[in-house]
């Protein structure tokens, strides 16, 4: 190889080298601009905290007692109505099992 080539190989080395470089500070510059929005997000405390959950609960719409009762009373009918289609579905699957172990 004659000089003028092992100068252009160094100079494409130290090229690709810096470029890596710039990759490398550019990943780690992001990652430290996350860093830094997570702790600003984090500062504010508890109180801050409990002022913002206070004032969200005000905006809840709660339902009214009779809602509540009769939303209840849908929930348990419908249990009451799966379990005994499930208690029926399960004493003929175990009749059709007596009745092949006869056999």
């Amino acid at each position: 190889m004659s000089k003028k080539q092992k100068e252009l190989e160094q100079q494409a080395q130290e090229q690709a080298t810096a470029v890596e470089t710039k990759k490398v500070d550019k990943n780690s510059k992001e990652k430290d601009k996350k860093k830094d929005k997570k702790k600003k997000e984090n500062k504010g405390g508890l109180g801050k905290r409990t002022k913002e959950t206070m004032s969200e609960l005000k905006k809840v719409t709660w339902p009214s007692f009779g809602e509540v009762v009769k939303k209840t009373g849908v929930v348990i009918a419908f249990v009451v109505l799966f379990g005994l289609l499930f208690f029926g579905i399960n004493a003929l699957l175990g009749w059709i099992a007596s009745l092949l172990a006869n056999i």
